[in-house]
């Protein structure tokens, strides 16, 4: 093997803050619904 393909090739670590907040909103949204569902079935009495 050359010099050249001993040299291990470290690409940047993408930035996943964009991907963490869309996630957050997806579930908050999830709970918000769900919640939202529980209570009407709550108010209609089983």
């Amino acid at each position: 093997m050359s010099a050249k393909e001993k040299k291990v090739h470290h690409d940047k670590e993408p930035d996943l803050r964009g991907t963490l907040a869309s996630v957050s909103l997806v579930g908050l949204f999830i709970v918000i619904t769900w919640v939202g569902a529980f209570t009407l079935f709550l108010s209609r009495g089983f």
